[in-house]
């Protein structure tokens, strides 16, 4: 990433039975001995099971949205898939022509930081990639190409990107609902008679133990780091306890973060003063809005991008920006570049990744409030808040954020919620184009409804 290259391939899906066959297989031990999760529940599984009945009868085409807190759900979903939709679809009579798979939308930019292999993986288990922020009409039309003729159905993360929270959905991209609308134009094109259907999917995470000792040896260690000292604050109620520590070393890295940007890049922070709120929660939750906006600002004025929609469509474009820096046009035929042209690119491409850094820090963070463990005080979700934290040091550290710590063994609950049909609503999109944008916005705002009420 610190060095100008040719523009990124497309990477074409190309299903292998055997290796899907051998993951199914080998799947629940590398779960048990590479992550953290031990068992992987299901609700409503029955739901998915008559949909892929009907989808094996050429009734319907379908996709899954499921949620997407953590890196691990591709992991959690493989295991649902190969050995729990087995033996719900035997308890109702139920055959399978092919293995339970999906294919799935992956984001292209995923094996530049977790590995190539992770590239080869997902095409043989016939995933397809697409470009965030981009019109990546390539990666566009092999999905479209898929959701229409596909052997299996389809599924994507409507949110486009983790957010480490498991009950608080982010606000959902629309190309979800967008290519269900093609995917019915297609059908209708080719006279066709299969109802387009979106399946919201549910992901929820939980420990099987309580982690106070974890979660408070964490604590200190980012008490250190930061520069605080150890608490002195008693208290024979543990949350409370631990919930005063979060609060006082999240203030005291958030005036850290405020008084580096302030000063670096001059940027003009407001004072948040007891007349807007005298709650301390409510208080830190505007300070990180108004420092991320700032954060995001930085990046977006080195790429000449003006401040447009949520935070998480401005990291979007951020993130595009970078790689149309690194990944060039203009570098497909490297051999023609002298050195000194090489050297060039090579300057432009770290100062965009350096850029990109800034929005990497505001991504983490695009969901957090300030509420969100007190309006429900669980050990899941001080732990997922304090990890979020943990994540921002290290990265300013230039740290590796994938190997976060661990914290306890977990468990995954995966919820099938009730499909969605887009057939019924493709009568207002065909009418004209502002129906189309008001169609898909509104088959959006169904699923973000749908996948709210999953959590």
């Amino acid at each position: 990433m610190y060095q100008a290259q040719p523009p990124l391939e497309f990477i074409p899906p190309k299903y292998n039975p055997w290796f899907l066959r051998l993951t199914h297989l080998l799947l629940p031990l590398w779960m048990r001995s590479q992550t953290a999760l031990t068992t992987v529940e299901a609700e409503n599984a029955e739901v998915l099971t008559d949909l892929y009945s009907q989808f094996q009868a050429g009734k319907i085409r379908f996709m899954l949205a499921f949620r997407h807190p953590k890196t691990d759900d591709p992991v959690a979903l493989g295991y649902f898939f190969s050995q729990i939709m087995p033996k719900v679809a035997q308890k109702q009579g139920i055959k399978f022509k092919t293995p339970i798979h999906a294919h799935f939308i992956y984001d292209r930019g995923i094996p530049l930081w977790a590995g190539s292999y992770i590239g080869w993986v997902a095409q043989n288990l016939n995933a397809t990639p697409i470009q965030r922020g981009k019109a990546d009409w390539t990666g566009l039309r092999s999905a479209r190409h898929l959701f229409v003729n596909g052997a299996f159905p389809m599924a994507a993360a409507p949110e486009g990107a983790t957010n480490g929270l498991s009950e608080i959905v982010n606000p959902l991209e629309p190309g979800i609902a967008q290519m269900g609308f093609w995917c019915a134009e297609d059908l209708q094109k080719a006279g066709r008679t299969e109802q387009v259907l979106i399946l919201p999917v549910g992901i929820k995470y939980g420990y099987v133990d309580e982690p106070w000792d974890e979660i408070s040896n964490l604590l200190t260690e980012l008490e250190v780091k930061s520069g605080l000292a150890a608490s002195t604050e008693s208290n024979e109620d543990l949350f409370s306890y631990h919930y005063f520590r979060l609060l006082r070393v999240s203030e005291h890295l958030l005036t850290i973060i405020e008084n580096f940007y302030a000063k670096s890049y001059r940027c003009q922070l407001p004072i948040i003063s007891t007349e807007l709120t005298s709650d301390k929660n409510e208080a830190l939750s505007m300070r990180l809005q108004a420092v991320l906006n700032e954060i995001l600002k930085v990046a977006e004025s080195y790429f000449d991008l003006q401040p447009k929609g949520n935070l998480s469509d401005r990291c979007r474009r951020v993130e595009q920006a970078g790689w149309n820096c690194i990944f060039r046009e203009d570098f497909k035929d490297m051999k023609s570049l002298s050195s000194v042209e090489k050297g060039l690119g090579d300057r432009v491409a770290e100062e965009a990744n350096i850029h990109m850094w800034h929005m990497r820090l505001v991504e983490s963070f695009v969901a957090v409030t300030g509420t969100y463990i007190r309006e429900n005080p669980t050990a899941e979700r001080f732990a997922e808040t304090l990890l979020i934290l943990w994540q921002m040091v290290v990265r300013i550290e230039g740290g590796n954020t994938s190997k976060r710590p661990y914290l306890g063994k977990q468990t995954a609950k995966i919820i099938i919620g009730e499909p969605i049909s887009v057939s019924d609503k493709y009568s207002t999109y065909k009418t004209n184009r502002q129906s189309a944008r008001q169609a898909v916005a509104d088959l959006t705002k169904d699923l973000q409804i749908s996948l709210e009420k999953l959590i």
